[in-house]
């Protein structure tokens, strides 16, 4: 008999529907090869929620989001919602369902794909072969301590506030991750100025101790950031607070040549939600040209997460698959660039295992079985 889940379904803005349709492909394929049954609710979150409902995250999407197994979101961000000092915007929908789920760490996988690298402006021998996760914590730091102006506007202020078992649940997730693969763990931080990061290095090590296997090193964000440039090879499991990893990640993506390859997942301790790393890229709505590659690989993080190993290495196969066809949207090589659509198409297909022509999509003389 196969597995029951229910999964809430967020296209949100932008691309985000149009990406998130080859997401439920993806799921809907994965259903049937493996005998599956999942059932989806969809629902509204960011501009498209503040225009119907004037709230970013209406209840309705709350409650949803609260009784699903997990939720995956498309994408938010809306240009006449772009003035920062609006006082309702999209991007608060996405911060209250973190929140409201108690999602705690960010993960977001960072991976060279050969045939990809010169898309990549870091050379060649710098980025191939390139394969680490960074664990960003999501619920404390500079975005959520306290902020605010003195009463005449000449200052304003932020402040990075961090409590201990903030510290200690993302670190125990970073290190039984690396426990998985190279057993390396990278703390970054900014120790050498900053108290909340001392903490953070204090909290760590003391952690390390229940990992021994793990080799722990520190960076200060600054070098990190030139290292992750420098030899991205040599990175594992990066662990780092809110703002850096909010950083460090974006700047990850240069890596993998594009921000439509890049997967993220949201866990807490009881709910995940999965989203792909790119914004919604209001320009290109509606024109069916998005690369749906990370909606995919986020639906593939999600099956990791449920520890169904076998569906996500399958979504995983017919993605490197894709790459090696040179089957990419245009963001990859606008020369042999297929429609967001048909690559979901395509990746539905080599799930199910039908042999594909693809020469009736484009110019392509070969096929894949």
């Amino acid at each position: 008999m196969g597995i029951q889940k229910n999964i809430a379904i967020l296209p949100g803005d932008g691309i985000g529907p149009e990406v998130m349709a080859q997401g439920l492909k993806t799921l809907k394929a994965i259903e049937d090869k493996f005998g599956h049954n999942f059932k989806t609710k969809e629902a509204m979150i960011g501009g498209i929620a503040i225009d119907k409902t004037g709230n970013p995250l209406p209840e309705e999407t709350l409650e949803i989001s609260l009784d699903a197994d997990a939720v995956l979101l498309g994408a938010i961000g809306s240009p006449k919602y772009a003035d920062p000092t609006l006082k309702v915007r999209p991007e608060q929908g996405l911060l209250g369902l973190r929140k409201a789920l108690g999602l705690y760490a960010n993960i977001r996988p960072v991976k060279a794909y050969d045939k990809l690298i010169g898309l990549s402006p870091i050379k060649n021998e710098r980025i191939q072969g390139a394969d680490f996760v960074i664990y960003r914590e999501l619920t404390g730091g500079i975005y959520f301590g306290e902020s605010g102006r003195n009463k005449d506007n000449s200052e304003a202020f932020d402040t990075m506030f961090y409590k201990k078992n903030e510290i200690k649940r993302i670190a125990h997730a970073a290190f039984k991750t690396a426990m998985n693969r190279r057993k390396e763990l990278c703390l970054v931080d900014k120790a050498n100025v900053l108290e909340s990061s001392r903490f953070w290095r204090e909290t760590v090590d003391e952690i390390s101790k229940e990992y021994p296997q793990v080799e722990l090193y520190h960076l200060y964000v600054d070098n990190a950031a030139m290292q992750l440039i420098l030899n991205p090879k040599r990175f594992d499991v990066i662990l780092t607070a809110n703002l850096f990893g909010d950083i460090l990640s974006d700047e990850a993506s240069v890596i993998a040549g594009s921000l439509g390859l890049l997967p993220s997942a949201s866990i807490g301790k009881r709910r995940c939600l999965f989203e792909p790393v790119h914004g919604s890229f209001p320009e290109g709505a509606g024109k069916d040209i998005a690369n749906p590659a990370a909606m995919i690989l986020s639906v593939a993080m999600m099956f990791e997460h449920f520890d169904m190993l076998q569906e996500a290495r399958t979504i995983h196969a017919a993605i490197e698959t894709c790459m090696e066809k040179s089957v990419m949207t245009t963001d990859l090589n606008p020369e042999v660039a297929y429609s967001c659509s048909q690559f979901g198409d395509i990746v539905e297909s080599l799930i199910l295992g039908e042999e594909l022509n693809l020469k009736s999509l484009k110019e392509s003389s070969y096929s894949i079985i």
